[in-house]
């Protein structure tokens, strides 16, 4: 768990490290919930644009107003596409890209904004450089409340808005005009834009660590639920969980599934002669030796004490839950080291199989723990398989394990 909060840390508005992918995630799909807004100010636009063009028949404004109409309707469409799948089931490289084209579409609209803005500014027009920096300032609230929590979007989107509009207002203040204050009051809104271009960045940075911290706590409270505090394994909750999934498996590919309870020899005496925190110690290695075992697909949980479980899924013949058994077997009685001292203890292995021994978590639960204690009293650092007669009719690989 420390290692998931270093990941939160944040310096302004840029991540130090890599964000958890989680929290990524949860940023991106923020993103895609902004159909609204962006309809209603490319709709804003469109008409400021439309009325501009018609009124000064000014072809550039006609071509800016035409660009805001197409770039509008594709970030409209880039945001019904992306919600037709669940972010979540996405690959991470795919969700890189869709940010990417998000992004595409603020820097786009931002440089259309700017681009009105600029040669709304080159006519001497009161009103509508009014309405010009009204706008800047409605994109920028839009964008500083809404997609903030990506800087690296939020941030140049504010930039190409508002930037080439302060600079098109400091020219505007030295051209000729009958008004005696026109210098002095466009140099003002000159550095009036500047100035809240500032804030608002200084507000992305601070909205930016308030989001993070809090999806951090979130996911982290997440992670609280489903794991084992002690050694990070998935917990009965999550065991449970993964147990479902990987039973879809079992029927979708006819394949078996090995359930492990494992028991660990002498622990208590360890705990009575070295002390609890050489026992948590201990538990610690066993979780990280077992985790080493098995593959990606496998989970290891702890159910409590000295309890865990593998979930050995998607295997062809139950000659594989031996193998694993006996890997356990031999790895968790090697040495242990703890402060200078050398430990041994043992493992006790039962093993359920599914859909040999059934197909639902209490019945192969209790399964596995009749075949812990047959195997316990055979002595230490055994392995048994359920002694359940099978069904009948059972054909294949599961088949085998009538015979033992």
């Amino acid at each position: 768990m420390a290692g998931f909060r270093r990941d939160l840390v944040v310096r302004g508005w840029r991540a130090t490290t890599p964000l958890p992918e989680p929290v990524y995630r949860d940023l991106v799909a923020m993103l895609f919930t902004m159909a609204l807004p962006i309809a209603g100010l490319g709709a804003l636009l469109l008409v400021v644009s439309g009325l501009l063009a018609w009124s000064w028949r000014d072809p550039v404004i006609s071509a800016i107003g035409a660009a805001i109409a197409l770039i509008t309707l594709w970030r409209l469409w880039l945001i019904a596409r992306v919600r037709r799948h669940a972010i979540d089931d996405l690959p991470i490289a795919e969700i890189r890209q869709w940010e990417w084209l998000y992004a595409l579409g603020s820097h786009g609209t931002a440089v259309l904004l700017s681009a009105l803005g600029v040669r709304a500014l080159q006519f001497h027009a009161p009103i509508v450089h009014m309405i010009i920096v009204s706008l800047m300032f409605t994109f920028g609230a839009g964008i500083v409340s809404r997609i903030a929590i990506r800087p690296a979007i939020c941030v140049p989107s504010m930039m190409l808005a508002t930037l080439p509009i302060a600079i098109a207002l400091g020219f505007h203040a030295v051209l000729p005009d009958p008004d005696g204050l026109h210098p002095e009051l466009f140099a003002i809104e000159c550095v009036l834009v500047l100035v809240v271009t500032g804030l608002s960045v200084q507000s992305i940075a601070h909205i930016y660590r308030s989001t993070i911290e809090h999806l951090g706590t979130k996911h982290e409270l997440s992670l609280l639920a489903l794991q084992d505090a002690l050694t990070g394994l998935p917990n009965r909750l999550l065991l449970r969980n993964r147990f479902k999934e990987e039973m879809r498996a079992v029927v979708v590919e006819e394949c078996l599934l090995a359930l492990h309870f494992l028991d660990l020899d002498g622990f208590k005496a360890v705990n009575d002669r070295y002390g609890h925190p050489a026992g948590d110690a201990l538990l610690r290695q066993v979780a990280e030796r077992l985790n080493l075992l098995v593959r990606d697909s496998d989970t290891v949980a702890r159910l409590g004490g000295d309890e865990f479980v593998i979930l050995q899924s998607r295997i062809q013949h139950v000659d594989e839950a031996e193998v694993l058994a006996r890997r356990v077997l031999r790895q968790l009685s090697a040495p242990y080291e703890l402060g200078g001292t050398q430990l041994m203890i043992g493992v006790s292995v039962g093993i359920a199989i599914a859909p040999v021994h059934g197909s639902g978590w209490e019945g192969l639960s209790v399964c596995a723990d009749e075949a812990l204690y047959q195997a316990k009293a055979r002595g230490k650092s055994q392995f048994a398989f359920c002694a359940r007669a099978v069904r009948e009719a059972d054909s294949g690989p599961a088949s085998s394990v009538a015979a033992r």
